[in-house]
């Protein structure tokens, strides 16, 4: 993961706003430790930051005298300090994955115009916690609040490739359940024919319903996951059949994957 340090205010305001270049100048180096993700030699961390050693050493004594950094004894290598992780685990305590999401989510509809959703995992399964509807009229049963289908959702289907097993398993036994007394038949789906399903769902990194649980829709869905590799969110596109490409390779799963990454990316993530 690359991380970049910019100011997202307008022109106008950057004018009036005076930094300290030094503090611009020696945070390289706290950017170069974290893009790199391990420890490592002055000489290396200096040239990851675009400084020499000598250059980078005294900004590097400063930062482990307030604890951003730290030095090995042994290897002399260089990492993050107590303070920083500190600062580090406070800012992921602040972290909504939703208030995240949304504005990625509608670059991403303004991008493909279809309807994108986020879904979180609720008490009753996969719930729906907010919807941008693109212009396209998609004659679907769908609003905040709704629960979907583990089995036969895209948005299901991407919680059960990557939740604990034990999990789905219990999601999954609820719906069959819940279907065989409303006396719906859910037995065509097998244990076997499930786990070939999210199989594939974990090698593409999205999952897909085509014409299902509605006739006509396509959905195409992928998952968000937080600094510590759990799913917290689905992103799911949901268009017409007829307008919405399910193909893997398509430019709508394309679009979708990448929205994915780079909202699990600002949760912390890192592959």
């Amino acid at each position: 993961m690359k991380i970049e340090i910019f100011d997202a205010q307008p022109s106008e305001m950057k004018k009036e706003r005076r930094g300290i270049q030094s503090v611009e100048v020696g945070g390289q180096l706290l950017v170069a430790l974290v893009d790199e993700g391990a420890p490592m030699l002055l000489r290396d961390l200096a040239l990851k930051a675009g400084m020499t050693s000598a250059k980078a050493h005294p900004y590097l004594v400063s930062f482990g005298n307030i604890g951003l950094i730290q030095q090995d004894p042994v290897s002399g290598r260089y990492e993050l300090g107590p303070f920083a992780l500190q600062m580090g685990l406070i800012s992921l305590q602040l972290l909504d994955p939703v208030k995240i999401a949304i504005p990625e989510i509608t670059r991403l509809s303004e991008q493909i115009e279809h309807t994108v959703a986020l879904a979180v995992l609720g008490n009753n399964g996969p719930t729906i916690v907010h919807l941008n509807e693109s212009r396209q009229a998609v004659h679907v049963k769908m609003r905040t609040g709704t629960v979907v289908s583990t089995l036969s959702t895209a948005t299901g289907r991407v919680f059960s490739a990557f939740l604990p097993p034990k999990l789905v398993e219990k999601l999954t036994a609820r719906e069959l359940g819940s279907a065989a007394g409303s006396g719906q038949d859910n037995s065509k789906t097998t244990a076997k024919d499930l786990e070939q399903l999210l199989g594939e769902v974990r090698r593409r990194g999205v999952a897909r319903s085509v014409g299902e649980p509605t006739a006509g829709i396509n959905a195409l869905s992928a998952p968000v996951f937080d600094h510590a590799g759990n799913i917290v969110l689905a992103v799911t596109v949901i268009g017409a059949s007829g307008a919405l490409d399910p193909s893997w390779t398509g430019d709508a799963a394309i679009k979708l994957k990448e929205c994915a990454t780079q909202i699990s990316e600002k949760m912390g993530y890192r592959r």
